[in-house]
């Protein structure tokens, strides 16, 4: 079921897609058809590739720069209520933050434009994995918390070997949400960034394909995209259940 019910409604929404198109007589260049869009991802597959492996590289760059800073900061916020009092905010400023208002900026004040687009889709990540840390940090089992005072466990100790335990499903969580935002930071930035060239992502391949009407071509690229995004989420749930099926409720399997 959690594989083929849908692959099923995929495959009757192509089919509707393509049926429609064809009754209608839709031209290319306004709605492709399933069909055209394969064949543009086929011809184009050189082209494309190149691209996808750029957006996927950032995206990616992007990812890791946001869960590695995104646990520092939980961490310092775990451990100094001050702390987090002080610097929390600012990270839900940059959450509510447009990027595209700040994107144009960032590529200006930064001259390699890969890492600029980095950067910009790390701002876009970073806040469901601070977020979600540190409430996991901070949710324990008070009697457990106890226990380990109790027997003298430093704060390292605690934060080791109970706080980071059970905030594993909430990292998670926030790591599956930032991935699919990275990916949306990265083509966001792309497209204000406007590049081509050899550092040119499928953001740019849809503007060109715009502009020349290769509507195929475009719908390629979004594919391109969507598929990236599923394969994401799949690798970070994928990470989450080998992570906590030994132990967590969330994963165990049903009896």
């Amino acid at each position: 079921m959690r594989y083929g019910a849908p692959l099923a409604v995929g495959i009757v929404v192509l089919g509707a897609w393509q049926a429609l198109v064809t009754a209608y007589r839709v031209p290319a260049y306004l709605v492709p058809s399933p069909i055209e869009v394969a064949a543009a991802l086929q011809h184009d597959w050189g082209l494309l590739s190149r691209s996808l492996g750029f957006t996927l590289a950032v995206t990616l760059a992007a990812l890791l720069a946001a869960t590695l800073l995104g646990v520092a900061l939980a961490f310092l916020f775990v451990q100094s209520r001050l702390v987090e009092a002080s610097l929390f905010p600012y990270a839900v400023l940059l959450q509510v933050t447009p990027i595209v208002a700040i994107a144009p900026l960032i590529i200006i004040w930064v001259r390699d434009t890969r890492i600029a687009l980095v950067l910009c889709a790390t701002i876009v990540a970073l806040f469901p994995i601070v977020s979600n840390t540190t409430l996991g940090l901070r949710s324990v089992d008070p009697g457990l918390l106890e226990l380990f005072r109790l027997y003298g466990a430093g704060r390292w100790q605690t934060l080791l070997r109970l706080r980071l335990p059970s905030a594993l499903p909430y990292f998670f969580a926030g790591l599956r949400v930032s991935a699919g935002l990275s990916l949306i930071g990265a083509v966001v930035a792309e497209f204000v960034a406007g590049t081509g060239g050899s550092v040119s992502g499928l953001a740019y391949q849809i503007l060109l394909a715009g502009l020349q009407l290769n509507i195929p071509r475009l719908f390629a690229a979004l594919f391109l995209i969507a598929a990236t995004g599923i394969v994401l989420s799949v690798l970070t749930a994928l990470a989450a259940r080998l992570a906590l099926r030994r132990w967590h409720e969330s994963e165990l399997a049903p009896h």
